[in-house]
């Protein structure tokens, strides 16, 4: 294996924001449930004559049961009638969801279609609103209570009744929603999310999680894009908003304070919270790298960022609050991705960093991905997946190498046939017959256009800088195995056979696929190369060579930054020396449209080298989210 750097890989990363004190910095963050409890006690709770009226959204999967059991220990402690209404008891059967949402599940184990048309209300039972309305009357009547009559106490010491509309979908289903007393979104990442589905948590209204991969697939094209859509655009409604991700410690945070800090943090550099994975080709370098799990057989992949899926760390005082990286992106577009790439694609950030790990791993399967045509017409989604594989580190021995485009002559037709006639025969494919094998050494990196066949072999470590999709890989050949459950891995040969693209083959690909460095600025010792940029990928990819200092500007657009050599580097916003960042070997920095000029320098006695991202000058193709509506932009 190839040398670790010794510093610790900050697998946390704070972004600490800063704030001018006021009346609001002072009291509008608060940390656990007993000063959540006490903070919506006092806006809502003790109204004496009539009766109190909460609502607590969120994401599925918050642990609202906790939640309620803090309300009911406090409505007990000071003799308060709560009743309590489960927006879940709304939901329509799960049969009935599985059945109106069939064609966007699809009964393809991996793909579906986007749900772009569907809302929170197909959700929910016809008229589930009035049947709301009817059982919280009925409710506050056995009380004694209506909402129509006049206030009293049927016994003296005793205050109001507190409704408390929670799950999924409260703000929706309850009417109330806009005059209630104190109103709340509880809300948890992706990541905490997946952790759930892997203890055996389904998809929202569809049934417990028998199948892992079926699972993702009913999140990613079915209940993110519904409620996720919900969240953004009723958020700034909520009175507090709670980070639940640490279930035993939320963090509560006034709406209008989460406001102030997410505008903070859309104009200074940031790093995202990095996610990992295993695999059944994964290997072992991130995991010691990154200090994963010991029990964990290896780790496959490291996402930095894949935008939907990771979160961003706030620190503010002695409080850390993690939240989506799409609230950030929903919240301030134009801050972050600049005006150019706001028309371009809306508020979703188009560009990713992933790591590939395979050493002391396995080859990844032959796959392609779909064309641009393709991938909206028969999945629905917006933008296809582009990618480039940059080569971070390799194991000693035997030749690592990246397999790219068909060998002179050979068809996609005849791929697939031969791959079925080794799936009959038990016996591998020889895959050198039909795809070209290139060695891969330090620094190469590889272009892979949509169409193009390729994989990765075993004992290398791959930065891919690609656009920002990542499940829409079609498996050609997976090399007879099976997945870490035991199952055959999905082969889509019904997706990969229309979107195989035979202008790939290995004349095209030596001479457009394999990048060759051209210098194109020199400051002092230190000098920027242009690696990769076509007319068919979105993005740019260059190489920096930082030798001391290096003063550069955004030009108004982001920029991403990941440092592939050496052991820490600085990035100091001119007009911001406060906000300056330090990171370190394989970790990555973005740098906001908004920063403007930057002054970047190596740190230690080491030259260092970065890869560096931002969306290509001549991409002019519109790739707009669904739910992107220019009017949202906040400049």
């Amino acid at each position: 294996m190839p040398r670790i750097t010794p510093l610790t890989f900050n697998a946390d990363p704070v972004n600490f924001i800063r704030l001018r004190p006021d009346h609001e910095t002072k009291s509008g963050i608060w940390n656990g449930y007993e000063e959540w409890l006490e903070q919506i006690w006092s806006d809502g709770a003790r109204s004496g004559l009539r009766p109190v009226y909460m609502i607590i959204d969120g994401t599925h999967g918050a642990p609202f049961s906790e939640c309620m059991e803090r309300l009911r220990s406090r409505c007990r402690r000071e003799n308060r009638v709560l009743i309590e209404i489960d927006s879940t008891d709304y939901l329509k059967p799960s049969a009935d969801l599985l059945k109106q949402f069939h064609p966007y599940l699809t009964d393809n184990r991996a793909f579906g279609v986007v749900a772009s048309d569907v809302t929170v209300e197909d959700y929910f039972r016809p008229n589930a609103q009035a049947a709301w309305l009817s059982d919280m009357e009925y409710q506050l009547q056995l009380y004694g209570y209506a909402d129509n009559a006049e206030p009293h106490l049927p016994n003296s010491d005793q205050s109001a009744p507190i409704v408390v509309t929670f799950g999924p979908g409260a703000g929706f289903l309850s009417t109330a929603a806009e005059s209630a007393n104190v109103s709340l979104f509880c809300d948890l990442s992706r990541e905490t999310q997946q952790n759930l589905h892997r203890q055996g948590m389904g998809s929202l209204g569809l049934g417990p999680c028998e199948d892992m991969i079926e699972t993702y697939k009913q999140a990613l094209f079915l209940e993110w894009p519904v409620w996720e859509t919900y969240r953004k655009r009723r958020l700034y409604n909520f009175d507090y908003y709670i980070d639940m991700n640490n279930r035993e410690q939320p963090v509560l945070v006034t709406v209008s304070m989460l406001q102030r800090l997410l505008a903070s943090a859309a104009r200074q550099p940031f790093r995202v919270k990095p996610f990992f994975a295993p695999g059944i080709w994964g290997g072992q370098y991130l995991k010691a790298l990154c200090g994963l799990p010991r029990g964990w057989d290896n780790c496959a992949w490291g996402f930095e960022p894949v935008a939907p899926e990771n979160t961003l760390l706030i620190g503010y005082r002695d409080f850390i609050l993690e939240l989506p990286f799409s609230l950030l992106l929903s919240a301030h577009p134009v801050a972050i991705l600049g005006e150019r790439n706001v028309r371009l694609f809306g508020d979703y950030f188009p560009i990713r960093f992933d790591y590939l790990d395979t050493i002391d791993g396995d080859h990844l399967s032959l796959q392609v991905h779909p064309e641009q045509t393709y991938i909206e017409q028969t999945f629905n989604e917006t933008m296809t997946q582009q990618e480039s594989y940059y080569i971070m580190e390799q194991k000693e021995g035997p030749q690592p190498f990246v397999a790219l485009g068909f060998t002179e002559g050979t068809t996609g037709e005849e791929l697939i046939q031969a791959v079925e006639a080794a799936h009959a025969s038990g016996e591998p494919l020889k895959v050198d017959e039909y795809v070209n094998i290139l060695d891969a050494n330090k620094g190469d990196l590889f272009l892979i256009p949509p169409g193009a066949v390729h994989f990765l072999s075993k004992n290398n470590l791959v930065l891919e800088i690609s656009s920002t999709t990542w499940w829409f890989t079609f498996k050609i050949y997976d090399h007879l195995r099976l997945d870490r459950d035991g199952r055959p891995r999905p082969i889509n040969s019904d997706h990969a056979r229309p979107n195989i693209l035979e202008q790939f083959d290995t004349h095209y690909v030596h001479k457009h696929l394999v990048a060759v460095p051209k210098e194109c600025r020199i400051q002092g010792a230190s000098s920027e190369e242009l690696l990769g940029e076509r007319e068919d990928l979105l993005f740019q990819v260059k190489r920096l060579k930082l030798d001391g200092e290096w003063i550069d500007d955004t030009g108004g657009v982001f920029l991403m930054f990941n440092l592939v050599e050496g052991n820490r580097v600085r990035l100091t916003p001119l007009g911001n020396e406060a906000a300056a960042v330090e990171w370190g070997y394989a970790e990555a920095y973005i740098v906001p449209a908004s920063v403007g000029g930057f002054r970047l320098e190596s740190l230690g006695d080491l030259p260092c080298t970065l890869i560096r991202a931002r969306v290509s000058p001549g991409w002019n193709i519109p790739l707009l989210p669904h739910h992107w509506n220019p009017v949202n932009a906040d400049e």
